[in-house]
């Protein structure tokens, strides 16, 4: 037998090698680290899914590579995938108590910029998010906008959504609702 060989018959034996105490052992790790996932999201919140910042996305991913490498991976025990993802749950906690901290927002999540003041398109602004006019025009058809006269404001929010704010009876929009929307 040719070394090539061997080497395809050891991985095509390896992908169906399931022993009744790797198939116990997986069943019992996934049922503890779903557990563990619905106990520490009930403690932090549904933030810990959400997709609000940088941040955010960072603790969905970590959490999903825990998982599978805990489920599937013989050399990290149940405990330590608990452990582990116990400590990212308590940084997705510690990170929103900070997040009332001005400095540490503006280090973590992304700052909403707008796109279109009325139906001036700020093309600087769509370069420095890296939105093409595609995806502009592909969001104003999506909300319904036939004219850009229609247009108040396109806004590129935190979460990477573009939102379209209509120009209606003339009014403006409330300062309020733009405060940190940067220009």
């Amino acid at each position: 037998m040719e070394y090539s060989d061997y080497i395809f018959t050891q991985v095509w034996n390896n992908l169906f090698d399931l022993t009744e105490k790797s198939l116990l052992l997986i069943l019992l790790t996934s049922c503890g680290i779903y557990l563990a996932i619905i106990i520490y999201t009930r403690i932090a919140g549904k933030r810990s899914f959400s997709k609000m910042s940088s941040f955010d996305f960072a603790m969905t991913v970590a959490v999903g590579s825990m998982i599978a490498t805990t489920i599937l991976s013989k050399s990290v025990s149940l405990l330590e995938g608990a452990i582990g993802l116990f400590m990212v749950y308590l940084l997705q906690l510690i990170a929103a108590f900070l997040r009332r901290y001005k400095w540490f927002r503006y280090i973590i999540d992304n700052q909403p910029t707008l796109l279109m003041d009325g139906d001036i398109i700020l093309r600087d602004n769509m370069k420095a998010v890296r939105v093409t006019e595609g995806d502009l025009r592909s969001k104003l058809r999506e909300s319904n906008v036939t004219r850009l006269s229609e247009v108040k404001a396109v806004v590129f929010e935190t979460t990477g959504d573009l939102v379209v704010l209509h120009k209606e009876n003339n009014h403006p929009v409330d300062d309020w609702i733009l405060k940190d929307v940067k220009r």
